[in-house]
């Protein structure tokens, strides 16, 4: 009988899609200077979401003002933290499934790993109560491994920023929503929420809000809820769009202009014939024959 390896399978999707992510801050948190895009990836993975793998990289960032006490100290593109957690293969919205189905649906894990066997998308019992575990410490309180980190990243910086992101697993009307420490690149913990008001968000938050570490700004997308809890909590700290949301909006009309372009490019130029290929090309030859007014062709 052959042995299987004890180890993970290394999953690679070669034809997934490709998603980069920059590093959210343009400048250093101490010096105010402009942060320079590193050229190597800190991270880059293949991870499987209920739409499908793809393959995810982070930028960095990093000071290079000699004047600045944190020179050479890098940024990390924590936007990363919206698709899976560190070192997940797996994307988030699969942790919301399984945590719903198990808990609303009251499926069991084996009943879950053949939904999503079902979905094209690979995983083992083992592996979904792994993830479901997972789930279960988002939406559980600090633990004393992530409270450490915080604490680092404060001394380091002189606080935190905090950033909240929230998703929609497909099949689901629940949100997931995940707060993170960007400076860090720490998840700190999520709620699942059928309809998050400002109030809610800001209960959910009260925790986080009293720890004993300074707030130096406060990330999210365009959502008003988040972005009004997220300045009742810490009115003295400055509020910034994500880029990466502010960017796929700004790119969304572009999208649909450029698909309707290309409608009307099909429908105009659709009837052209079709251009040559190069050895027809080179003997004066269209797809049917002869081009008319070609050149001989000499041998």
């Amino acid at each position: 009988m052959e042995k299987r390896p004890r180890h993970r399978p290394q999953r690679r999707f070669p034809q997934a899609p490709r998603i980069i992510v920059e590093c959210e801050l343009d400048r250093c948190v101490h010096c105010d200077r402009p942060l320079v895009p590193r050229k190597p990836w800190h991270v880059h993975k293949w991870v499987q979401t209920l739409q499908g793998p793809v393959f995810v990289a982070g930028k960095s960032k990093e000071c290079t003002n000699v004047d600045c006490a944190h020179c050479g100290l890098h940024y990390y593109a924590t936007g990363v933290l919206t698709i899976s957690l560190p070192h997940s293969t797996y994307g988030l919205d699969i942790l919301a499934f399984i945590g719903w189905q198990h808990e609303h649906e009251h499926r069991q894990l084996v009943e879950i790993q053949r939904a999503l066997n079902a979905r094209q998308i690979e995983v083992n019992e083992r592996t979904v109560g792994k993830l479901y575990r997972q789930f279960l410490a988002l939406l559980g309180a600090l633990s004393e491994k992530t409270q450490q980190r915080l604490a680092v990243a404060a001394a380091t910086h002189g606080g935190l920023i905090w950033a909240i992101d929230a998703l929609q697993p497909e099949g689901q009307g629940t949100l997931l929503y995940v707060l993170y420490e960007v400076l860090s690149g720490t998840p700190v913990a999520a709620a699942q929420l059928t309809h998050a008001t400002t109030q809610t968000l800001c209960d959910w938050l009260r925790p986080y809000r009293a720890l004993p570490f300074a707030t130096l700004a406060t990330l999210s997308d365009g959502e008003e809820a988040i972005i009004a809890a997220l300045k009742t909590c810490w009115p003295a700290a400055p509020h910034q769009r994500c880029q990466a949301h502010f960017l796929s909006n700004v790119v969304e009309p572009v999208l649909d202009f450029d698909t309707q372009l290309r409608q009307w490019m099909r429908t105009d130029l659709g009837y052209l014939p079709k251009v040559p290929e190069q050895a027809e090309a080179v003997a004066g030859l269209g797809p049917g024959g002869p081009v008319e007014g070609a050149p001989p062709f000499a041998p």
